[in-house]
């Protein structure tokens, strides 16, 4: 099984989210929470569509260590 670093943007009530190593694999809500479960859909829905069209998966090569907050 691989692990995809997927990046959360956003404030109030618009976020979006991408993984970097899914080119075009992005995913938009009005929560954390809401953009999270539809970008966890947009990953298994992007593999399966290059996996179809023979294309390769990239593997992951990005990692998510931590937030760092900052005073």
């Amino acid at each position: 099984m691989s692990a995809y670093a997927v990046i959360i943007e956003g404030r109030g009530s618009s976020f979006s989210a991408y993984v970097p190593d899914l080119p075009g694999c992005v995913a938009a809500g009005s929560s954390v929470e809401e953009v999270d479960g539809l970008i966890r859909d947009a990953i298994k829905l992007h593999v399966e569509s290059l996996k179809a069209h023979g294309e390769p998966v990239p593997p992951p090569s990005t990692a998510a260590v931590r937030m760092i907050e900052v005073a």
